[in-house]
């Protein structure tokens, strides 16, 4: 692998998390080493069950003890992230893994959960080849500069409008 680059995916829009699991099952399949930290998550989605038929080239932590997207974090909340970002720190710099994938880190910052500081300053001393890609709504405008591709996921329409509740399999 050449040199890593920075993605983010964020915006109202379903398909952030699953656009960069899709990013993870490519580099799979290219003989990549991929390590996904999931911060404000701590659920057994269907896809961690998945993702786990993977391992040891797919590794796959989560970093909290339920979503929390509709009210506010709790002390547990801030413990969990801030143990994670530290896990974070040393796996990222450890070079093992040539994918990294930082899912709801926009979320984590926007709680203040972990510092936009030392997420700059992570994308700034990664190793040259390491991708990184963070992902979550509320993406800090702090981050613009530091990204080498953003993509907004936008929602036109979505059947949660009409109270259709999220499916097993289909949204988790």
């Amino acid at each position: 692998m050449n040199k890593g680059y920075i993605q983010i995916y964020t915006g109202n829009g379903k398909g952030k998390t699953t656009a960069s699991l899709g990013l993870a099952l490519r580099a799979l399949g290219a003989g990549l080493k991929v390590y996904i930290a999931q911060f404000v998550k701590g659920q057994e989605y269907s896809e961690i069950k998945m993702l786990r038929k993977f391992e040891p080239e797919l590794v796959i932590r989560q970093y909290g003890s339920e979503c929390f997207i509709y009210k506010d974090p709790e002390p547990v909340d801030f413990e969990l992230a801030q143990k994670g970002w530290k896990e974070v720190g040393e796996i990222v710099h450890s070079d093992r893994y040539d994918l990294i994938i930082l899912d709801e880190i926009n979320i984590a910052l926007y709680y203040h959960l972990i510092s936009e500081e030392s997420v700059i300053d992570l994308l700034v001393n990664k190793p040259l080849k390491t991708e990184i890609v963070l992902t979550g709504r509320k993406m800090p405008s702090s981050l613009f500069d530091y990204a080498d591709l953003i993509t907004n996921m936008e929602e036109v329409k979505h059947y949660y409008q009409k109270g259709i509740q999220a499916r097993e399999g289909i949204e988790y």
